[in-house]
């Protein structure tokens, strides 16, 4: 028996951004969604209209899989993950011992299928991930300061820097043509 599947369906169990007042919550599961969704698009924007040449749909299947560590982790809130070289590099080893934690789970002919999944071992397409991750952020930002939570204004500023600090010619022409959609009403987007 295998506990690998139904463990990973209980990243809706595992709330973010724990330490911001939300107007609406939400669980890893929903994220890793989005983030495969941005994903796609950020690979198909750079094989496009860029020239690259590369996995698009690996990329949406390694952005659902992102966070799946944070199923035994829970999700740790960036300020904190981040505060110091110390605690960033702990937190990686603590995900790491998840992350082979999960794929033990799986019976070993399906092992080295998932494993490159959970670690994201593929450098090129890790980058399109983690800028679609930050997008997601973002989308979130956007959406909480819509509703009038101004508790994400500074979590926006920041996240809108990092995103413009990763230079990747595919998250820029994604975030000057779609990302304004965002701050748009359902009738503004009809």
């Amino acid at each position: 028996m295998s506990n690998f599947f139904a463990m990973i369906s209980r990243m809706k169990y595992i709330d973010r951004w724990g330490l911001m007042n939300n107007t609406k919550t939400e669980n890893i599961s929903e994220h890793s969604l989005e983030v495969a969704i941005l994903s796609h698009a950020l690979v198909t924007i750079a094989n496009t209209r860029l020239g690259a040449d590369l996995n698009a749909d690996r990329a949406a299947v390694i952005g659902m899989f992102h966070d799946a560590s944070e199923i035994l982790t829970g999700d740790m809130p960036t300020p904190v993950k981040y505060f110091n070289p110390e605690i960033k590099n702990a937190y990686k080893a603590v995900e790491k011992v998840a992350e082979d934690k999960l794929v033990g789970m799986l019976s070993e002919d399906l092992q080295s299928v998932y494993k490159p999944l959970l670690s994201n071992e593929d450098e090129v397409l890790e980058q399109y991930v983690k800028a679609a991750d930050k997008l997601s952020a973002m989308i979130k930002c956007i959406e909480e300061v819509r509703m009038g939570n101004n508790e994400f204004q500074k979590a926006k500023a920041a996240t809108e820097q990092s995103l413009l600090d990763m230079e990747l010619p595919a998250l820029k022409i994604f975030m000057e043509e779609y990302l304004p959609s965002y701050y748009l009403t359902l009738d503004e987007l009809g």
